[in-house]
């Protein structure tokens, strides 16, 4: 490839990647902070924050900021720690939902939440546990 091709090449995937970076710093009113100690992932406006304990796994529900009801809700964890796979219901439980029991939540433990809401379509979150 010619130097001039491999700089224009180069400038579009800039281009096409420098939304994905922006996304960590946009503004919309709403901070991102975990507010019961968890970690917080941002989907299409609705903030998740996973608490993971050994003996309890807690989701909360924030969109644009609010605390959203989780009454009726419910979400499916499954938790990849190195060869161990562990699948987990979460129903509702006050403010959030929850699971009590024996989890794998180590540092670098991977962890897919799928999360239905009543009346809207399952969204899925993922997080590396710090």
């Amino acid at each position: 490839m010619r130097p001039s091709r491999m700089l224009i090449a180069l400038a579009l995937a800039l281009a096409a990647a420098s939304p994905s970076f922006a996304a960590d710093n946009h503004q919309h009113g709403h901070e991102h902070e975990p507010l019961h100690g968890g970690q917080v992932v941002e989907v299409r406006d609705v903030d998740y924050e996973l608490v993971a304990k050994p003996e309890l796994l807690q989701l909360y529900l924030r969109d644009h900021g609010k605390p959203m009801d989780p009454s009726g809700a419910s979400a499916k964890l499954t938790l990849l720690s190195g060869s161990q796979k562990q699948e987990v219901e979460l129903k509702p439980a006050g403010d959030r939902l929850e699971a009590t029991g024996s989890f794998t939540v180590g540092v670098g433990t991977k962890v897919v939440a799928v999360v239905r809401m009543p009346g809207n379509a399952a969204g899925t979150v993922r997080y590396v546990l710090k």
